[in-house]
């Protein structure tokens, strides 16, 4: 796991809560933008990357963008001192796989970072809060799967703008046109709809998100 902090005693502080996610854990430590995109583009492998938002060399989302454009594979959690929705969106909608703030508490961060080792998204319960949604514990509104109508209501605004371009029947790359995001991100995306919803396929997430009312049947008449 690399560690992208600017301040050494954060990085210790994280070293010593994030020893808990396993045993054999190993960490790799980053304080600049450099740092982070030599790290990531070695030959090492870097099973996750725990990103402050804040690094020298580099302004706003950029280092986030690069490291997710050149490494689409590689799940990034920005770690942040801000809990603006609006910075949260975006940073999910550029492709990070979570956004964690500085003020959670240790068992947030590690429930989250253990549910995106395992494939998911962390949704911040603050972000939900900024779509006008009833705010959630942290965990309930990534994994609620098993729960589809209460799972659906997590869904951001961006994700169901992907739903409803999968409703038309649109690639990944046509999402990604339409909405001004990387291919990358639009996966991203629909992993995390797949799994609010419960279901295994794009075709089924159409279907359960038609009995769920999320978009008129006319709207995925054009599914293929």
């Amino acid at each position: 796991m690399l560690l992208a902090d600017d301040h050494a005693l954060v990085r210790e502080g994280l070293k010593h809560t994030l020893s808990r996610l396993a045993q054999d854990v190993e960490f790799r430590e980053a304080s600049s933008a450099t740092e982070v995109l030599d790290c990531v583009g070695g030959e090492e492998r870097i099973d996750m990357v725990l990103l402050d938002l804040v690094m020298p060399g580099s302004k706003g989302f950029g280092l986030l963008s690069e490291v997710c454009d050149s490494n689409p594979e590689l799940p990034v959690v920005m770690l942040s001192g801000s809990a603006d929705p609006a910075k949260m969106r975006k940073a999910l909608d550029i492709g990070a796989a979570g956004y964690i703030t500085k003020t959670a508490t240790a068992e947030v961060m590690l429930s989250a970072l253990r549910l995106v080792l395992a494939g998911g998204i962390y949704v911040p319960p603050d972000m939900l809060k900024g779509d006008g949604t009833s705010p959630r514990a942290p965990m309930e509104a990534a994994i609620a799967a098993s729960h589809p109508v209460s799972s659906a209501a997590s869904l951001t605004t961006r994700q169901r703008e992907v739903l409803a371009c999968l409703g038309k029947g649109k690639s990944n790359k046509q999402i990604g046109r339409e909405l001004e995001l990387s291919e990358n991100t639009v996966k991203i995306h629909v992993a995390a709809i797949l799994r609010a919803l419960g279901v295994d396929n794009r075709t089924q997430a159409v279907v359960v998100a038609r009995e769920l009312g999320i978009f008129d049947a006319a709207d995925d008449q054009k599914y293929i």
